[in-house]
């Protein structure tokens, strides 16, 4: 129920980017959206038939190649993006900044886009595409998406301008970025590797200070021949700051690599409590090892 309950949400919310936003004030859009969009604005065509039909001969392609779960949920999705068009398309108001309403398009489609891509549908045209080739071959869902739009919205040239097609390439922007956002979450974390002998000392301090964990390897190093410890560790972005300030006040001559994070699940990154200062499962015991070896 909760992914029917997103895919309506999400549905609703790219129409009236369309509908409020590009329609009124001779924007594009990616993909069927934007072919219909391009047919309205060139010979008066309504976006919500045209975007049916050309969605229906997709979604009957896609029923051949993706798995019956995705085309069951977008058998749901065209005929309701096209519903909602059609009861919206009178309602949009132009807008004299035409960048304004670019952002606004951009922030309605990517929010809408994540709503439904989080419930495993897609809004059909070249979204049934970008899931194909997601299914088939693991190309990153968004950007796909991305460049397909692209695609079509370069066509957009010869019939709302260069400018307007230029503000169009900036709504499809934000869109991707705002979806990326939704299907990802806004608490963005960096992993950090920090390569020093006084690793020991670092992690305690990080799990004292900083009420997380940090994982300890042996490493070697190809030229100077000598063992260091790795440390890796994973913070929330905006403790970044913190985490260096701390590795600077314990060896300033620390090797640190910032890496970005998209998910992290599991693990005792982020708890908030610990019961053993030093976990042996994050922080092996070094001087047991050393025992041992002798």
């Amino acid at each position: 129920m909760k992914d029917y309950i997103y895919i309506t949400i999400g549905t609703l919310l790219f129409s009236l980017s369309i509908t409020l936003f590009a329609m009124p004030n001779n924007l594009a859009e990616g993909g069927i959206v934007g072919l219909s969009l391009l047919l309205y604005f060139s010979i008066g065509l309504s976006p919500a038939l045209v975007t049916f039909i050309f969605n229906a001969l997709l979604l009957a392609i896609g029923f051949k190649l993706l798995p019956r779960h995705m085309v069951y949920k977008s058998i749901i999705n065209v005929p309701l993006l096209s519903f909602f068009i059609y009861l919206t398309e009178g309602y949009g108001q132009t807008i004299e900044d035409t960048l304004l309403a670019a952002i606004f398009a951009g922030l309605l489609t990517g929010v809408g886009f994540g709503f439904i891509f989080r419930a495993g549908s897609s809004t059909g045209g070249t979204s049934i595409i970008a899931r194909m080739l997601n299914h088939r071959f693991g190309w990153e869902l968004t950007g796909t998406n991305f460049i397909l739009d692209s695609i079509i919205v370069v066509f957009g040239v010869f019939i709302i301008g260069p400018i307007n097609t230029m503000y169009t390439i900036i709504a499809l922007y934000i869109g991707k970025k705002v979806t990326d956002y939704v299907l990802e979450g806004f608490d963005a974390k960096k992993a950090v590797t920090i390569i020093s002998p006084k690793g020991q000392e670092i992690s305690k301090l990080v799990l004292e200070q900083m009420t997380s964990s940090a994982t300890i390897f042996d490493g070697y190093g190809g030229y100077t021949r000598e063992q260091r410890e790795v440390i890796y560790i994973v913070v929330r972005s905006h403790r970044l700051f913190s985490l260096k300030q701390l590795i600077q006040g314990v060896d300033p001559h620390a090797f640190v690599v910032v890496h970005n994070v998209k998910d992290v699940s599991g693990g005792t990154f982020f708890v908030t409590q610990h019961d053993h200062p030093l976990d042996p499962t994050t922080v092996p015991d070094f001087e047991q090892k050393t025992e041992s070896k002798r």
